[in-house]
């Protein structure tokens, strides 16, 4: 069965998932600069560590936010938590049935 979705929640993450993309593109960006200034590695050790940290986070990143459709936001936004995406007080701009719901969510859901 789906839970349908406020359009006062779907407003609320269409905006938080903006900031959440930054978010997650500047952490990206930080792990690329970690990898490419440690100089106890070769260039091409170095090379071949980014070119595997953007396929992983390529893959997680289509998976937490590629179409994002209503029927998909309880599921997006667990993912924007489990990842520490968005702050403790922007999910409670959700309604508390929302947040209860993807509190609620099942483990196996999220993999």
């Amino acid at each position: 069965m789906t839970r349908e979705v406020l359009e006062s929640d779907w407003k609320v993450f269409r905006e938080l998932r903006d900031v959440a993309l930054q978010r997650y593109c500047e952490r990206v960006c930080d792990a690329f600069d970690r990898v490419r200034h440690d100089g106890s590695k070769t260039y091409h050790d170095r090379y071949l560590d980014i070119f595997d940290l953007l396929q992983d986070r390529n893959t997680e990143m289509a998976r937490v936010f590629n179409n994002p459709k209503r029927s998909a936001m309880y599921r997006q936004l667990a993912l924007l938590q489990v990842l520490d995406l968005i702050e403790p007080g922007e999910f409670e701009r959700f309604t508390p049935a929302t947040r209860e719901h993807v509190q609620l969510l099942p483990k196996e859901v999220l993999d």
